[in-house]
C-alpha cells in the first residue's frame, strides 16, 4: 500500500485521504459526509480512505494520533489537515482555500 499511496499523493491530483479505523464511531459519522463531498466536488479530488490499523507506517509517517483526520495533499505536499468531524460546506471550503 505503502508504493501505492506515495504515488497517490505526488500527483498532480489533488488527493483528500481520511485516515480511519474500523472501530472509530466517528469515523462513520465522516463516512457519510465523504459521499456527500464526494458529490460536490466530484472530479476535482480524488478521495479516499486509509484504515490506520492495517497501514501503521503511514499512521506513524504522517503522525495520525487520532482518527479520523482528513489529509488533503499534491505535489506530496500537505496541503490541509484536519482530525475530528467536520460539516461539508467547511471541507470544501478547506480544498478551495488549499487549491485556489
Amino acid at each position: 500500500m505503502t508504493g501505492n499511496f506515495e504515488e497517490l499523493v505526488s500527483s498532480d491530483e489533488p488527493v483528500l485521504i481520511d485516515f480511519t479505523a474500523e472501530w472509530c464511531k466517528p469515523c462513520r459519522k465522516i463516512d457519510s459526509m465523504l459521499n456527500q463531498l464526494v458529490e460536490e466536488i466530484d472530479e476535482e479530488v480524488l478521495v479516499m480512505k486509509i484504515d490506520v490499523d492495517k497501514n501503521p507506517a503511514l499512521r506513524k509517517k504522517y503522525k495520525i494520533e487520532a482518527v479520523p483526520t482528513l489529509i488533503l495533499f499534491q505535489n506530496n505536499k500537505q496541503l490541509w489537515r484536519h482530525t475530528g468531524l467536520i460539516s461539508v460546506p467547511e471541507v470544501v471550503k478547506a480544498i478551495d482555500k488549499a487549491l485556489y
